[in-house]
């Protein structure tokens, strides 16, 4: 049989945008066509494209017009409207993680620490109304772009889940490191909160995926979110910190450390733990406790390799993992970290899913799932950990 041929866009060219590139040239199943690049930066996108040989377009709208599909790798507050103008066009929009937010009045001085946590999960509430709705008005859809749904180790848990009639009674989850890539992370106005928005939306994302599962397998239903607790904090701004130079530390508006305990309709649970604060690497895993098994999924680190050198210069030429900030001593470099964090397998089902009809498990409800309960969590912090009910679309 014939492969379909999908034509692409990529709106951005930075960090996201690259890793993005990587796992479409492994798409397999549909003949990809990257048609070119769009950034607000003309520089970078110049540089991204030459070193692609692909072609820079000028404006957003040019690109959309000549794509089926547009991949939007730029800051979260661009998310919506981006995906918005592509599916007006009848295009799909792949939505990197967080799918939308708040991100203030739009003023130049916007401080998030002066405003209600109520007003902003209202903003972003809307936001998700906003792009559900154009969704729906549309040919093309929202694939939520979060590779921790296709990280294998997630999806060997499906099958588990699946095939063994599993009822999750607890989850817990966490994605740490010692701080963002991104320039414009610690602005609210931009990233549109700090580490629950940032990293926690992650490991959340998988717990709230895995009880679709369940409910599905079982009862022919999803189990959703119904309620949150959370707590933050700015460990790295209080007076008492000790910088010792390896933290990331110039936040503004946006906390450090965030936890998360859902409350799904069954009454089961899932704690979500999300930092800047923590060296050696990524920290990325869930772990589930059900009624017939346990599972400890790592996403980052993992076992499957691990090297010593006694000094970081004979590995300065050599990729080891994500955000470990020395190569010297023991470490476990990654021999294809894509892979293990989902990537090729995210872009597969995404044009599967455009090219084929196929469902897709990133969808938008799971993504708005997602954001509602984060933007709950806050207004929960904002009262001392007080239990909130989540709104689920």
């Amino acid at each position: 049989m014939e492969k379909k041929t999908v034509r692409t866009g990529i709106a951005g060219a930075g960090f996201a945008a690259r890793f993005h590139y990587e796992a479409l040239k492994k798409v397999y199943g549909v003949n990809v066509e990257i048609e070119g690049v769009f950034d607000v930066s003309q520089e970078a996108a110049e540089k991204y494209g030459k070193e692609r040989g692909i072609k820079v377009y000028k404006s957003l709208e040019e690109l959309i017009d000549k794509v089926d599909v547009v991949h939007v790798c730029t800051p979260p507050v661009t998310h919506e409207p981006l995906a918005v103008a592509a599916l007006k066009q009848d295009k799909f929009a792949i939505v990197e993680k967080p799918m939308t937010g708040y991100f203030g009045d739009g003023s130049e001085n916007f401080d998030a620490r002066k405003i209600s946590m109520e007003k902003v999960l209202e903003g972003a509430l809307a936001s998700i109304e906003r792009m559900l709705k154009a969704e729906k008005e549309s040919k093309g859809r929202i694939l939520y772009a979060e590779n921790w749904v296709y990280a294998p180790a997630i999806q060997k848990e499906r099958e588990i889940i699946e095939k063994s009639g599993a009822q999750i009674l607890r989850m817990y989850g966490e994605e740490s490191h010692s701080g963002s890539h991104a320039p414009t992370y610690g602005l609210w106005k931009f990233s549109g909160g700090g580490t629950l928005v940032g990293k926690a939306c992650h490991p959340l994302t998988a717990a709230l995926y895995l009880k679709q599962v369940e409910g599905i397998a079982r009862d022919g239903k999803p189990i959703r979110p119904k309620a949150v607790s959370g707590r933050v904090h700015k460990l790295t701004q209080l007076p008492q910190y000790q910088d010792k130079g390896h933290i990331r530390t110039d936040y503004f508006d946006v906390e450090d450390l965030g936890l998360m305990h859902v409350i799904f309709e069954d009454g089961m649970v899932a704690d979500i733990v999300a930092s800047e604060i923590v060296l050696g690497g990524i920290h990325n895993w869930i772990e589930i406790i059900a009624n017939n098994h346990r599972t400890m999924c790592n996403i980052n680190p993992n076992t499957a390799m691990q090297s010593y050198t006694p000094a970081e210069i004979y590995y300065k030429d050599i990729y080891i993992v994500e955000k470990t900030e020395t190569k010297a001593g023991w470490s476990n470099p990654s021999p294809e970290e894509d892979f293990f964090t989902g990537y090729p397998l995210e872009m597969e089902a995404f044009y599967r899913a455009i090219a084929l009809g196929e469902e897709p498990q990133g969808n938008s409800l799971l993504g708005a799932d997602t954001i509602s309960a984060i933007y709950s969590a806050y207004v929960s912090a904002e009262r001392g950990g007080a239990e909130v009910e989540i709104k689920i679309f």
